[in-house]
């Protein structure tokens, strides 16, 4: 048996924080009906993103005027400029 594995390595990981900092759960399902249009999509497409773009820019755009994620330039989430 190796000493560096199992409950006995004393080597401690550092979390590292997402990008774009947290991610709030929306708690009040204020986003909720484009969450569930997006997965809608996605079960109907084989889980093909591109074919539910427009569904989850929607569902960002929710989520952003609604103060569960920050507000960010369209093109920096892969999107075009103008808003949903």
């Amino acid at each position: 048996m190796s000493g560096n594995s199992g409950p006995f390595n004393k080597r401690v990981q550092t979390p590292v924080p997402p990008l774009k900092g947290s991610f709030p759960l929306d708690h009040d399902g204020l986003c909720k009906l484009e969450m569930l249009r997006y997965m809608v999509c996605m079960n109907e497409n084989k889980h093909y993103n591109s074919e539910c773009r427009e569904s989850a820019k929607s569902y960002f755009a929710c989520r952003m005027e609604n103060g569960l994620m920050d507000r960010d330039e369209w093109n920096k989430l892969g999107y075009g400029d103008a808003p949903p």
